[in-house]
């Protein structure tokens, strides 16, 4: 047994998450002793996004505070993105991408040695699903079903860090989901940057993924994770008719980023507003209560203010549950970087985010109230903030918050929502359920 203590920070999105977990899990393998007191740990992983420039220098930031003795590893996107960056301004024993398995136990190995070491290789293969993890949820396990993607967005530097797409098989998510599942999990988040591209480089999609985990035995829930418009288009109504079973959640995250077909075209986004609307409508006119989240950037380069306008108005048009509202930073390695016409100054960009975030929480809101009143299943799949709160989700994956001093984690009730917010709804347990209830989360 190693007497090193090693604390991993994860910063980012739920794929970034998992590969934490595959780090934490092949490092406690190897006999590290992992640790989440900062005073307590020799070595510091830093886990970083590079999605955004404020993401980034937070991460530069909490890296410069870090206290004296510590042996640092900078792993993630961050490196693949500013490396010239994080060579300036921190100082650091080991740099490393994201997702790369049981390579974070030789190159923690080597710091330990005193080496200073950077591994940047260009990805060949992605990481097994069968490597060990260590999870903080215990009804959670997050599966990333692909790596990378096929889009050549604009703004976009998460291509650069992880590359094109590379999928699991079917029966690789399948059996991981099935043997986690048998040990506990009642909750899993098939994750990737984007999971409408899931497949298309084994010959194979989303949906047909999604009928396989739907076959899958146990009473689960399938929440389907970002997808890209025009990716969804060519297998809209296989998709459609997968979303049709009980055991997916009636969710949707369809990123639109703006509301105008030129700032939509100088994105690199292939598709227009009304053809992301058509993909909405088809999923509504199936689904009436469906949740729909949607991701927009304000002050991309071009974006005038009558194509801001436009964003409002597509936006009043859906009226989507969750708005992601994002100022427009431009990133390096990517075409946005290098965009000089067209400039939104920081004020106005400010002012429309302001906005933007006003009416999205407005219409966030109303779509919350008519939650009022309503009764069902709901499974119990988070500690809320306050002491005795629980967060729970219904069939639309709605959050729905819960009191009780008991731990609920895991536990399924029928609930009635009593109030409503613009980020969640409150309920009160009608009755708890004696069956054994699992979620199953993409």
């Amino acid at each position: 047994m190693h007497n090193r203590k090693i604390l991993i920070k994860n910063y980012g999105c739920s794929a970034n998450t998992a590969d934490g977990e595959t780090l934490a899990g092949c490092l406690k393998q190897a006999n590290y002793q992992l640790t989440n007191e900062e005073s307590e740990a020799d070595l510091i992983i830093y886990n970083s996004c590079a999605v955004k420039g404020p993401t980034e220098n937070r991460i530069i930031d909490d890296i410069k505070r870090t206290p004296k003795g510590k042996k640092i590893v900078i792993s993630g996107c961050l490196p693949r993105i500013s490396l010239d960056r994080l060579k300036r301004e921190v100082h650091f024993n080991g740099i490393v991408g994201p997702a790369v398995g049981k390579q974070i136990v030789d190159l923690v190995n080597r710091v330990f040695a005193e080496e200073t070491v950077i591994e940047l290789p260009d990805r060949t293969k992605i990481p097994a699903l069968t490597l060990p993890r260590v999870t903080k949820n215990p009804v959670v396990s997050i599966v990333p079903i692909n790596f990378g993607c096929l889009g050549s967005c604009a703004y976009c530097c998460v291509v650069h860090a992880r590359g094109k797409l590379q999928s699991h098989s079917i029966p690789e998510i399948t059996q991981r989901i099935q043997a986690d599942y048998e040990v506990g999990a009642r909750e899993f988040w098939l994750t990737s940057q984007d999971t409408a591209s899931y497949g298309r480089d084994i010959k194979t999609n989303l949906a047909q993924l999604l009928c396989a985990v739907n076959e899958l035995t146990g009473k689960f829930r399938t929440r389907v994770g970002m997808m890209t418009p025009n990716l969804v288009a060519d297998t809209q109504e296989e998709l459609i008719g997968a979303f049709e079973s009980e055991k997916i959640f009636k969710f949707l995250h369809l990123p639109v980023q703006s509301g105008d077909d030129k700032v939509l075209d100088g994105m690199r986004r292939f598709y227009t507003a009304e053809e992301f609307k058509s993909v909405v409508e088809s999923f509504r006119e199936t689904f009436p209560d469906i949740t729909l989240a949607t991701d927009i950037i304000v002050g991309f380069p071009g974006e005038t203010e009558e194509a801001f306008n436009n964003t409002l108005k597509l936006m009043k048009e859906i009226k989507p549950d969750i708005t992601n509202v994002s100022k427009f930073f431009p990133r390096p390695k990517t075409d946005a970087w290098k965009m000089h016409d067209g400039l939104v100054v920081k004020e106005e960009i400010k002012r429309r985010s302001a906005v933007t975030a006003d009416l999205a929480k407005a219409l966030s809101a109303k779509r919350n109230s008519s939650w009022v009143g309503w009764y069902g299943e709901v499974f119990v799949d988070e500690k809320g903030k306050k002491a005795d709160s629980w967060i729970s989700r219904n069939f639309a994956y709605k959050p729905i918050v819960i009191s009780s001093n008991q731990d609920l984690l895991g536990k399924t009730f029928q609930v009635k929502v009593v109030e409503s917010s613009p980020t969640y709804l409150k309920g009160i347990i009608i009755e708890a359920e004696s069956n054994e209830v699992g979620y199953l989360v993409l």
